[in-house]
């Protein structure tokens, strides 16, 4: 993988003022509007119930970032630039690890931010351990998020990635546990569990020792499912792409 295009792919996420409204600063206002004003401090659960918000936008700030990549690879192939990209020393395996590890950097300041806000507005106040664990933890998550993101990329057009990266994300926030409470809903509960979204919140409650109702181990066979399904489709896909040129 090439330094000098990672570096690039970074700073061109970072010059979007969208992208940085979407997956840094909304996630952070999300959580601010919640805790401060659907939360009472005088409720006996009042902690438990921020720390879930809290994991539910980080998840949330790193998805965004993830699925940055889908406008930007259909932008890529419709201008042609993918396929001149193919023509230089510039591997396959270098172009999307390029698009991968920099959508992680890009997610980072929302999993840092997100906790930072939590810690200094609503006093949560876990050991630097449990910090770094968290952090890690919800930041890994993003990969199943990062391959289906390098995956519509592949086949949507630039016009139709917007809408259908809103749709995603909204359906799988919602449906996966971001946004409502799916334990409260059986049917809602029942879909909840096929989806990646529902398996990252689920790890970092766990974590965070507040919210989770699966198991480590079922979360982290879901994340994984998904992570190597979607990597393969995303590599596939490529390849056949790539048999055109």
């Amino acid at each position: 993988m090439s330094v000098a295009y990672l570096r690039s792919e970074i700073l061109r996420m970072f010059r979007s003022p969208r992208f940085v409204m979407f997956a840094v600063a909304f996630p952070i206002l999300m959580f601010l509007l919640q805790s401060n004003v659907f939360v009472s401090k005088n409720d006996k659960d009042h902690a438990a119930v921020v720390v879930v918000l809290m994991v539910n936008m980080m998840v949330f700030g790193g998805f965004g970032a993830a699925m940055s990549n889908a406008t930007k690879l259909a932008y890529e192939r419709s201008t042609g630039w993918q396929r001149q990209l193919r023509l230089t020393p510039l591997s396959g395996t270098g172009y999307l690890s390029g698009k991968a590890v920099s959508a992680l950097l890009v997610g980072l300041p929302a999993m840092v931010l997100v906790p930072v806000v939590a810690w200094l507005n609503q006093g949560i106040d876990f050991d630097l351990a449990k910090w770094a664990v968290l952090i890690g933890v919800s930041w890994a998550t993003m990969i199943p998020f990062i391959f289906l993101g390098l995956l519509l990329g592949q086949f949507g057009t630039v016009d139709s990635m917007q809408p259908v990266n809103m749709l995603i994300m909204m359906g799988m926030g919602f449906l996966g546990g971001l946004w409502i409470p799916v334990q409260s809903v059986s049917w809602l509960h029942d879909i909840a569990q096929f989806l990646p979204s529902y398996g990252a919140v689920q790890l970092g409650y766990h974590v965070a020792g507040s919210g989770a109702d699966a198991s480590m181990g079922s979360a982290l066979l879901l994340t994984g499912a998904w992570t190597v399904v979607l990597g393969a489709l995303v590599i596939r896909r490529y390849r056949k792409d790539g048999a055109r040129v």
